[in-house]
């Protein structure tokens, strides 16, 4: 008999301790983002996640590059709602138009009339989770494509 108890004692311990080593994050809205397992030293509370800004807040730091040397930057990677793109009119060669797509190769959205312009925001809060593609056309024919993941 005092082996039982002993061993569902000691059972008991092994179980309460364990719900500590189960770490979770939540966004802003309360929505749990982000579990994770902590074998030791862990932080009982989770990791802190970053602040979504609104687009009206993006600076150039915030910006992701495509490439050193490209001129194309674009925030946020994952995005939620919008993406925001932003590049530079280097020798007069515009972007002529922006185009999503599925990775079914479906077009999602285009965006023309761009030339006069050095940025775009898009929208994907109509689109489920998953990859898309955003393809940005030049004048010169030219293109550069961008992986997105929609969250």
């Amino acid at each position: 008999m005092k082996r039982i108890i002993t061993l569902l004692l000691l059972g008991f311990c092994a179980f309460a301790n364990a719900q500590q080593k189960i770490t979770f994050s939540y966004d802003s809205a309360g929505n749990q983002i982000l579990r994770s397992l902590c074998i030791s030293g862990c932080n009982p509370t989770g990791k802190t996640t970053e602040e979504v800004k609104e687009m009206a807040a993006v600076t150039d730091d915030d910006l992701l590059k495509f490439a050193k040397e490209d001129v194309i930057s674009y925030y946020p990677n994952p995005v939620k709602e919008q993406l925001y793109l932003k590049w530079e009119l280097i020798n007069d060669n515009k972007v002529s138009s922006i185009t999503v797509y599925g990775l079914s190769g479906q077009v999602l959205q285009n965006f023309s009339r761009t030339e006069s312009t050095d940025n775009q925001i898009i929208s994907f809060g109509n689109y489920p989770r998953g990859v898309y593609l955003v393809v940005l056309s030049y004048k010169d024919g030219d293109q550069k494509t961008i992986k997105i993941i929609k969250q």
